[in-house]
C-alpha cells in the first residue's frame, strides 16, 4: 500500500466552492484501477488548507495510471484552480504501526 499526501492550500474565500467541487471529483479517482481509499480533512488552525490522503495498491496506480488517464483532466479541471501555492505531492510506505 502506498499512501499519497497532498497539503491543499485553498484560495481564501473558495473554501465552499472546492467542498462541493472535490465531492463531485471524489468519484473520479475512488473509481481508478487501485485506489484504496482517501480522507480530505480541513486544518483548524487554517481553515483555507486541507490535507488530503489517499491509499493506492501502487506507486504506478497514482502516478501512470490515474495521472495518465483522461479521468484525470477532469479531475484538474475540477479543483487545480482552487490552490495556491499548487500542492507538493508526496508517497509514503508504511514502516510500522501501533
Amino acid at each position: 500500500m502506498i499512501l499519497e499526501q497532498a497539503v491543499l492550500d485553498v484560495r481564501p474565500g473558495q473554501t465552499d466552492a472546492f467542498e462541493a467541487a472535490f465531492s463531485e471529483a471524489k468519484a473520479i479517482i475512488s473509481a481508478m484501477p487501485g485506489f484504496q481509499r482517501l480522507t480530505l480533512s480541513r486544518c483548524l488552525e487554517r481553515p483555507d488548507t486541507y490535507l488530503l490522503l489517499v491509499q493506492w495498491d501502487t506507486l504506478e496506480d497514482h502516478i501512470e495510471g490515474f495521472r495518465g488517464s483522461a479521468p484525470y483532466q477532469e479531475w484538474k479541471r475540477l479543483l487545480h484552480h482552487f490552490y495556491d501555492p499548487f500542492p507538493t505531492v508526496e508517497h509514503y510506505r508504511e514502516v510500522t504501526t501501533a
